[in-house]
């Protein structure tokens, strides 16, 4: 069928996303968290718990950027001119916090390095969240080219979707220090996790309130019938896990938090597909509109799948090497 590769190359890029959110968004938690250890040592412990994974991480950022261009070069050219400065200081702060990851266990002066870490996470997790919401509101598109100005994207909308964001990573990357680290640094994490389940929640309220009445485009499809009984259930699914995950929290559950966490994000980025799909370049170009030739989606998925697995299969193999706690002396147990 004429539709298939889209939809096929659409599912990839989007599995690409989820799994970067899920993957790369507790590290980047854990650098937001990284200000209010008490001393190097429990700093020292935090890094540990993602030292195995952090760079392999990012693999699902390459994926998903290098797919966007190859499979719908279209979007790409509209939404990289849109989006150019977010996703420049986003990639300006994933550059500092590796370099600081890196040097930081070389340097004795830690101080400068754990500075660079906490501001490259903080930087890299709000500009995702802008890019976010920049896409969301729209890109401004004649003649199928960008039309807008370079600070589109910078609107309240935009920028409170960024620090909602940033605090659904923070939440991931306490949830991870309680699955991961044992001592002072799990408790701490436990106290930061309520509040930043509740900060999130609020973000989501804020945001599941604004987009409806911001954006028509957005009420109709989740306010319209018959799409209104068929969509209900995700906003009361994210309350009752929003419900267990604070008793789990509470309860003093090791690994139940960080997989509810990870089901708010699932959520709520099942919230944006329903809002937006199928478009790629809201509100006005689908995934059929911006689809790369047929013959060339057709070459890249067959690399794509043959290498998807092999990415899968390290990504398994090292959370399950290291699937341990991390002691206050920062070894695996």
């Amino acid at each position: 069928m004429v539709w298939d590769l889209p939809l096929i190359w659409a599912a990839i890029l989007g599995f690409a996303v989820v799994m970067y959110v899920v993957l790369d968004g507790f590290d980047l938690g854990l650098g937001l968290l990284f200000p209010f250890a008490k001393d190097e040592s429990e700093r020292d412990q935090m890094m540990a718990s993602i030292k195995p994974f952090w760079d392999g991480n990012e693999t699902w950022l390459v994926l998903g950027g290098g797919g966007l261009l190859v499979a719908f070069p279209r979007a790409y050219a509209i939404l990289l001119p849109a989006l150019y400065l977010p996703v420049i200081v986003m990639l300006l702060g994933l550059i500092f916090r590796g370099v600081a990851f890196e040097f930081r266990h070389l340097s004795h002066g830690k101080t400068q390095w754990n500075v660079a870490f906490a501001a490259g996470s903080a930087v890299a997790a709000v500009s995702q969240g802008m890019i976010l919401g920049g896409m969301i509101q729209g890109i401004h598109v004649e003649g199928g080219a960008f039309a807008g100005g370079a600070f589109d994207w910078a609107t309240p909308f935009a920028l409170l979707c960024g620090f909602g964001v940033a605090a659904g990573y923070a939440l991931l990357g306490a949830t991870w220090l309680i699955m991961k680290t044992e001592g002072p640094v799990a408790e701490r994490a436990r106290s930061q996790a309520k509040v930043l389940l509740a900060l999130v929640l609020a973000f989501m309220a804020a945001v599941s309130v604004w987009t409806p009445l911001a954006f028509p485009r957005i009420a109709e499809r989740w306010f319209s019938l018959p799409n209104f009984y068929y969509l209900w259930p995700v906003p009361l699914l994210t309350a009752l896990l929003a419900l267990l995950a604070w008793r789990w929290i509470d309860r003093a559950h090791d690994a139940t938090p960080f997989f509810a966490a990870i089901g708010l994000f699932l959520l709520g980025y099942l919230g944006l597909v329903i809002s937006s799909f199928p478009y790629l370049v809201p509100p006005t170009l689908t995934i059929w509109d911006t689809a790369a030739a047929r013959s060339s989606q057709l070459f890249m998925l067959v690399g794509t799948l043959f290498l998807m697995p092999f990415i899968l299969g390290y990504t398994a193999l090292a959370y399950w090497l290291f699937r341990g706690k991390v002691t206050e002396g920062e070894g695996y147990h």
